[in-house]
């Protein structure tokens, strides 16, 4: 497969959209880059049988950040005394630990990614659902960068409840640091802390942070679609709300997502087809990562087989 440059995607209607760009499976987006040769290469990552869940419980996030996801009510059901049924109430499909679906975000004026059109957009229609990464899950080689370990060391410790924007350099300093370098296909997993801190700071803390919808991520602008597309990344996953910072504190997008404020999620999602990964729980896979020095893994993506999904757990897992 050709796949051109992010610069010449640039001329591309909509401009920055890998439209047209895959033939085979074009629904699944850049998933397309992790194929069977790099689930091969990631096997040689597997080397202890140590095995990591990434997701967090689907109620940890209560009171959620977004205040519209609330967190799943479980109940359990009995048609008699020795058997027990359950059913989960207001589930939230992004609410915890999540992946976004390609129909998460629609690019303003253009529509929907490699243009579906917009009446294919309803529930139970499979255009553009996660039930694709389901029906083929999406496993890789997974590189974990510790951006808190970096930043640490650096003597600029990320301060969570200020929400600092992070740049595309911060990931090139992780990869020397790390002596690692980014292969086609690799599914990358940015480690922050934000995740872990939120969930332990105090209650007035979050109400804080979730008033302000303030939390830390990617500042908005061009680098990070062009980093993640000429290096052919497969799936981009942190332990952040939502990948980019917010408040948005640029308006490279502002003309282009309105509607957002001039957030991110339409150049990744809408344009790249880039599958997102929030919240993840990589906690588990850092401290191993800093034990052993292995920051690689093999890691399996497989969402909820819901026809027409919007997003889903992730149910992701690294082996080693």
């Amino acid at each position: 497969m050709d796949v051109p440059p992010y610069a010449r995607l640039r001329g591309h209607v909509p401009p920055g959209s890998s439209w047209g760009v895959f033939d085979r499976d074009p629904e699944r987006g850049t998933a397309n880059f992790a194929g069977p040769a790099q689930v091969l290469d990631a096997l040689s990552a597997v080397t202890r049988g140590a095995v990591f869940s990434l997701d967090y419980a689907l109620d940890a996030f209560d009171p959620p950040m977004a205040r519209a996801r609330s967190a799943p009510r479980h109940e359990l059901l009995a048609a008699h005394a020795e058997a027990r049924d359950d059913v989960l109430r207001e589930f939230y499909l992004q609410a915890t630990s999540q992946v976004d679906g390609l129909r998460h975000r629609r690019a303003s004026g253009h529509g929907f990614y490699n243009g579906v059109p917009d009446e294919d957009i309803r529930a139970g229609h499979p255009a553009l659902g996660v039930q694709r990464w389901a029906e083929k899950p999406i496993a890789g080689r997974g590189l974990l960068l510790d951006l808190e370990g970096l930043l640490a060391a650096e003597g600029t410790p990320l301060d969570h409840r200020r929400g600092p924007a992070l740049d595309v350099d911060v990931l090139e300093r992780a990869l020397r640091a790390q002596h690692e370098r980014v292969r086609p296909g690799d599914l990358v997993l940015v480690h922050t802390g934000w995740a872990r801190w939120y969930l332990g700071a105090s209650p007035e803390v979050r109400a804080e942070v979730r008033d302000a919808r303030r939390a830390t991520g990617f500042r908005q602008t061009r680098e990070l679609p062009e980093w993640l597309w000429d290096n052919q990344v497969a799936l981009f996953a942190t332990d952040t709300f939502a990948v980019e910072v917010l408040p948005v504190v640029s308006d490279a997008f502002l003309a282009d997502a309105p509607e957002d404020a001039g957030m991110m999620h339409q150049e990744l999602i809408a344009k790249l087809g880039v599958p997102l990964g929030e919240l993840w729980n990589l906690t588990g896979l850092v401290a191993d990562s800093r034990a052993h020095g292995r920051w690689d893994a093999l890691v399996t993506v497989k969402p909820l087989h819901l026809v027409g999904g919007v997003g889903s757990p992730p149910n992701a897992t690294a082996l080693r």
